[in-house]
């Protein structure tokens, strides 16, 4: 059956699966983080990882106010280099407009402080998380006179996933819970305490011996998983959703959308059901700390052979390519930490 077909049938409510054997051990297999680095760029210069804090009383430590990116930086044949780091900063500056955070500084300044950062701690290969924030000044919601904090943190850390996760694929369910409206939070921006619907729904999938959790919105289509956009497979046709299903415009999302216009592979936007999940050939998930991760089974179902498949390999091949500098077409998303 075709998802781009539209098929009209419901997928039926089996209620929670038994988890497979298979299923527990990748579950048990993802990441441990740990975060081994040197310096953080605190409000316009480098100080110690241990220096590196803010007063129990900030505002964006008890409401989640602030706004964050997530970028990666890979070694490539010419030194390291960030990927796509106009891309993280122009929306990180859309997330800080929405929410009405005003950064005390350029979009030339946080570039370079970044590229500072990643050289001060001597990284090749690392992510690099920059955020916003409302400190200490009124604990009232209305976060007016509080000062704004900006940081930029940076650690070595492998696939977000785990190791294997990239050829073996995770194992995800349906979560119980809901993604928020955009029309109660705006999607197009990446908000700090928009996360904890995330959260929850990941806190659920592992529970229950999940890697990963995909939210349907009220209406009953799904959006996309905790972290990271969905994509599908259909005869070789991808298939995802946009905006107008409550997800946030990944970057990784649309450096796939880009590559799979390279290799001449038919795209689809539109909305997703559930039966489409199940009928798919393969899916796979999208996002700087994930990369491109393929989806093995959905609450216990195979998809497709139950591992990664060619379409998925062949876009995940392409990103690695482009991503470490040895795809010529895309050379002008790298920005090398030591400039040449």
């Amino acid at each position: 059956m075709s998802l781009v077909d539209h098929p009209r049938t419901l997928c039926q409510n089996v209620g929670i699966p038994e988890i497979s054997d298979q299923a527990v051990q990748r579950s048990s297999n993802l990441a441990v983080h740990t975060i081994p680095a040197s310096f953080v760029w605190k409000n316009g210069k480098i100080v110690p990882w241990q220096q590196a804090t803010v007063h129990v009383s900030c505002h964006g430590l008890h409401y989640g106010t602030g706004v964050f990116e997530g970028i990666r930086c890979y070694n490539t044949p010419s030194g390291p280099a960030l990927f796509r780091l106009g891309s993280h900063i122009d929306r990180w500056f859309l997330s800080a407009q929405t929410y009405g955070l005003c950064l005390p500084y350029s979009r030339q300044d946080l570039m370079r402080a970044t590229l500072e950062l990643v050289r001060a701690n001597g990284f090749s290969n690392c992510y690099i998380r920059p955020i916003a924030f409302w400190g200490s000044q009124t604990l009232a919601l209305n976060p007016k006179g509080c000062p704004i904090e900006i940081v930029i943190l940076a650690w070595p850390w492998a696939n977000y996933m785990g190791p294997d996760a990239l050829v073996t694929g995770i194992d995800v369910c349906l979560s119980p819970w809901k993604r928020i409206s955009p029309h109660a939070i705006p999607t197009k921006a990446k908000a700090c305490g928009q996360y904890l619907n995330s959260v929850l729904a990941i806190q659920d999938a592992s529970r229950r011996g999940f890697a990963e959790a995909i939210l349907l919105d009220e209406a009953g289509h799904v959006t996309e998983a905790t972290g990271e956009n969905l994509f599908l497979v259909d005869r070789n046709r991808l298939v995802t959703n946009d905006q107008e299903s409550a997800v946030l415009l990944g970057v990784t999302r649309d450096t796939v959308l880009q590559l799979a216009n390279d290799l001449n592979l038919a795209v689809f936007i539109q909305k997703i059901r559930p039966e489409h999940l199940f009928h798919a050939d393969e899916a796979f998930l999208t996002g700087t700390a994930s990369e491109i991760t393929p989806v093995a089974s959905i609450d216990m179902h195979p998809i497709g052979g139950g591992r990664r498949g060619q379409v998925t390999a062949k876009l995940a091949e392409a990103y690695q390519q482009t991503v470490t500098g040895r795809n010529p077409r895309h050379l002008d998303w790298l920005t090398y930490v030591m400039p040449h």
